[in-house]
């Protein structure tokens, strides 16, 4: 069986790939994450997902690399993570009673195989209160999301419904991701 490495700090990628009981590591990638030129989600995070996996892969090109990378949008903007607490507020006040939508790419390369895909889904608010964004905010959780909000954390009282793979939502596809190394021979199921 090959090794996984995950080229990815997220800890709710590491969760999720513990949660289906597959035996990996985790090798950060330092890469600097460029986009120009792409403007569709989809096109964006598998990009930055093949970055990731790309430059990891360069020390272990024997190993299955997996790469991701979740990016949310709100009527055509790609929402990244908040770097102040004033963009957070921007982020969550116009994610307010509206639905967005939340891309996932993922990248995997072993030797000159690779497979890349991305998951979309819907997720839609309820209305939120000044008062609810701002003490979601000094939680600290929206800091290091993606849109500014966790659907596996607080964020989730948010959330009135969602279309399509909550797994992706949180950051990693799992089923498909499983599938997928499982035809890469990196997991024994």
């Amino acid at each position: 069986m090959k090794k996984l490495i995950l080229a990815s700090a997220s800890p709710r990628r590491k969760e999720l790939l513990e949660q289906i009981n597959v035996s990996f590591e985790v090798r950060v990638s330092d890469v600097e994450e460029i986009v120009e030129g792409l403007t569709r989600p989809e096109d964006v995070v598998v990009s930055l997902a093949l970055q990731k996996a790309q430059d990891v892969a360069k020390y272990v090109p024997h190993d299955v690399v997996l790469g991701a990378d979740t990016i949310v949008t709100y009527d055509g903007v790609i929402l990244g993570k908040p770097k102040t607490k004033e963009e957070a507020y921007e982020m969550l006040q116009m994610l307010s009673g509206q639905t967005h939508e939340v891309f996932t790419g993922v990248a995997m390369l072993c030797g000159g195989e690779q497979i890349s895909f991305f998951e979309r889904t819907e997720v839609t608010f309820y209305e939120l209160s000044d008062a609810e964004i701002h003490a979601y905010i000094e939680s600290g959780e929206p800091m290091d999301k993606a849109g500014s909000y966790g659907i596996q954390g607080l964020g989730a009282m948010f959330v009135q419904k969602i279309n399509g793979d909550y797994f992706s939502v949180v950051g990693l596809p799992i089923a498909k991701v499983y599938r997928e190394l499982k035809e890469m021979g990196a997991t024994s199921f």
